[in-house]
């Protein structure tokens, strides 16, 4: 009766038509065989289903005569066919792929990873299973083009292209995490790996989907938190890490009666302090640790449960988490006192797709999470700094018709978001930021090319309140307000010039409006290791020759970027492989600049308030930090990428891997922290139950650096994998892994604390897992 109801109301608002329409048809492979359990899907609608025993499939009553399917089964490339007269069958012929490839959700179109203008990465299945670590920069650090910050095991957030902070956004299921991860190093991204189901690496920028927060790119974690079917489902993990002792259990299960679907899913982690190889210090004056990185420690643990409403044409759902996560911060100590992080996040989010009989509406989606954040950095039992955050986003995507083929959505997405921090560090004043922004998207395909546009525009408002001039507050607080008005346009288009290859150029301009951190942080900031200036402000001599801070009389801008994106693409054999090159020319691109002074940052925040010459003489230089401040200026930053994959026989998979960003100042220098030059080689090898992985990547010298910053010698890590697969409530396997097995010392250039934590020492983990 409900739904009834619903379509009855759907009709009243907007004129409402059906057809009949049939189509039916048959889905093989080269070879003329069925293709068994292929899924085949309206585009644009919900409507779907799944090939028989010899390769059949029907679709029946659709809403019109003009259709495009898209067809995709595992092992195959996926295929999109038009069809503009119900009532005929159809013969569609996959061809078979070396290369895994999966639906991505973090983009409007019911597109692959092979079918994207833009560069897309999806790791998903055993191979995110594999790859799983305690932080999610580390877990995706073998993709093409992603690095992490890597500060210690306890926080790592991703590095696109060499981009980061508040310039990728990591998104669950489409929606911002709602951390602080972005504003430092040390604070930990709160999006979870363990439990999901894949997760989607947008490389370059995604603001026309995600907002102008995404310049650098997107990570979208994608979990069945929300169901959208009542199919059971599940898995389970147990596993022992032996780098930091670290147990972890963690496991989800989806079921469903009727027309409701539940999920439950939950996770516990607890480790150690790392083991590392050597010193933890470049250069031990030594007092520094041997064979461990003090502070290191770890424990986390999450639940979520979630529930949908399943509608003919659609589903509503609503899910409700909690994470808490205490992890040590190596390298910060106050007064000898080591300092501890504790995080807690509450995060609901409600989820709605609905599919239309209509002329002109043909499916609406609406998302909207809560996020409730926060975390107090802890020595010993006093608190310290207290980060708080609350963010609430809704994002409404209304899908047309097919107008003369093209397709595509509107899309209203607003943000309200109240960060603050109270306490010691408090480097950045409390602020409140409100983004409301429009964006179109459409596509196209013209015979063997395929054309998709975007256009967006945003405004963002930002109120801070208690902005001070100084660090200890001694000349007051001010009350500023800034207002930007971004906008991006994209152009992108696959052209599938042969058959099993395809050639992808994407175009696109984006704005972004400086984060409060770029713009008016003023303060220590332990965690990186440096004192911060934002923008707002400048450095002026005083009468005593001392430097001191006031505000500039230089206006904020905007940050411009320009980008371009090639990539050839074989997909179809048993060799396939992705190679491609990108260009972005940013202006006024916001920048930690090293100033060449130092401050002292005291316990207390009892120093003085000025700034000394970096060779000037200090009783206290080992309290002293580096004055870093936020400069806009114009950059270039380009590079490659590529990947083969060769099938070399049936049991055995070999995959090649490189990429490389460099990135300067185009008045003379480098950016800071960029990663190196990297290579990498894997091996899969399968014989019946049994699976063998072996991969080395090798990091070269890290010597094209800023100002001030130091250079990192090149480092070789070697991985390799036993599993052995058996049945057990559900597919299951048991697996032997060993990391870093030339026990290389190895620091990540791209990290604030290098010289004081490298990478884990060689380790060897063990675990069970099982799908069902």
């Amino acid at each position: 009766m409900l739904k009834r109801s619903l379509w009855a109301l759907g009709c009243v608002v907007l004129p409402c038509w059906a057809s009949a329409d049939t189509i039916q048809g048959v889905v093989q492979d080269a070879a003329g065989l069925p293709v068994v359990d292929a899924t085949v899907q309206v585009v644009g609608a919900r409507t779907r289903t799944t090939t028989n025993a010899a390769g059949e499939f029907i679709l029946q009553e659709l809403s019109s005569d003009d259709v495009e399917l898209h067809v995709r089964a595992p092992l195959y490339i996926h295929k999109n066919v038009h069809v503009h007269e119900g009532g005929q069958s159809l013969r569609i012929v996959l061809d078979e792929t070396v290369m895994e490839i999966v639906d991505v959700t973090a983009l409007p179109w019911h597109v692959s990873q092979m079918e994207s203008a833009a560069p897309v990465s999806v790791l998903s299945g055993d191979a995110l299973r594999d790859q799983q670590a305690a932080t999610l920069g580390d877990t995706l650090g073998k993709q093409v083009g992603v690095h992490s910050s890597y500060y210690g095991p306890v926080a790592g957030t991703p590095i696109i292209r060499g981009l980061s902070g508040p310039r990728v956004l990591v998104a669950q299921n489409g929606l911002d995490v709602g951390d602080v991860s972005r504003s430092g190093p040390d604070h930990a991204v709160t999006g979870e790996a363990t439990t999901a189901r894949q997760i989607e690496i947008l490389r370059g920028p995604a603001t026309l989907f995600y907002g102008s927060g995404a310049v650098g790119g997107v990570v979208n974690v994608v979990d069945d938190r929300i169901p959208q079917d009542a199919d059971t489902f599940g898995q389970w993990q147990l596993e022992y890490n032996g780098a930091n002792n670290e147990p972890v259990v963690q496991g989800s299960v989806n079921t469903g009666v009727g027309d409701f679907a539940v999920h439950a899913d939950g996770f516990w982690r607890e480790a150690d302090d790392l083991e590392i190889p050597g010193y933890a210090e470049a250069q031990p004056d030594g007092d520094g640790t041997y064979g461990v990185l003090e502070n290191s420690a770890y424990d986390s643990q999450g639940a979520t449960i979630g529930g949908s409403y399943l509608m003919e044409s659609g589903f509503a759902g609503v899910s409700v988490g909690r994470l808490e996560r205490t992890y040590g911060i190596p390298g910060h100590s106050h007064d000898g006192v080591a300092v501890q992080a504790e995080l807690e996040q509450n995060r609901l989010q409600f989820v709605s797709e609905y599919s239309f009989d209509h002329d002109i509406l043909a499916e609406a989606r609406l998302r909207y999470g809560y996020t409730d954040y926060q975390h107090r950095e802890l020595e010993g039992d006093a608190i310290g700094t207290i980060f708080t955050n609350e963010l609430h986003e809704a994002r409404l995507e209304l899908f047309h018709q097919p107008f003369a083929e093209w397709r595509g959505a509107l899309s209203l997405h607003v943000k309200h978001e109240d960060t603050a921090a109270d306490g010691e560090e408090a480097f950045t004043p409390p602020s409140v930021t409100d983004m409301w922004a429009l964006a179109l998207m459409e596509e196209k395909h013209f015979g063997d090319w395929l054309v998709q546009l975007g256009a967006r525009v945003e405004r963002i408002e930002v109120d801070a309140s208690d902005v001070r001039l100084d660090g200890d507050g001694d000349r007051g607080f001010y009350h500023i307000e800034q207002a930007f008005t971004p906008y991006s346009l994209s152009l992108g288009t696959v052209w599938d010039f042969t058959e099993g290859y395809n050639l992808a150029v994407s175009l696109s301009h984006s704005q972004r409006a400086p984060s409060t951190t770029e713009s008016l942080s003023l303060g220590p900031h332990l965690g990186a290791g440096s004192y911060e200036v934002g923008a707002i402000f400048e450095f002026a001599a005083n009468e005593s020759g001392d430097w001191v801070v006031n505000f500039s009389d230089r206006a904020l801008g905007m940050e411009t970027a320009n980008n371009i994106d090639i990539s050839l693409r074989k997909f179809s054999g048993d060799v396939g492989f992705v190679v491609g090159a990108f260009y972005n020319r940013v202006d006024d691109f916001y920048y930690a600049r090293a100033t060449g002074l130092e401050t002292e940052a005291e316990h207390e925040h009892e120093h003085e308030e000025h700034a000394h010459e970096e060779d000037g003489h200090n009783e206290h230089d080992d309290e002293l930090l580096p004055v870093y401040q936020f400069t806009p200026a114009d950059a270039e930053l380009y590079g490659a990428e590529a990947e083969l994959h060769w099938q070399v026989y049936a049991p055995l998979t070999l995959r090649v891997t490189t990429d490389y960003t460099h990135a300067t100042l185009r008045s003379g220098g480098n950016l800071p922290r960029i990663p190196p030059l990297r290579a990498g080689f894997a091996a899969d090898y399968v014989a019946g139950p049994w699976k063998i992985n072996a991969s080395a990547s090798h990091y070269f010298d890290a010597d094209d650096t800023a100002t001030l910053e130091t250079k990192t010698e090149g480092y070789t890590w070697v991985d390799a994998e036993v599993s052995y697969g058996f049945s057990l409530l559900g597919d299951a396997r048991v697996y032997l892994r060993g990391d870093n097995l030339l026990n290389e010392t190895a620091r990540v250039h791209s990290s604030f604390i290098k010289d004081i934590a490298p990478r884990a020492a060689r380790s060897v983990s063990a675990g069970i897992r099982t799908t069902f």
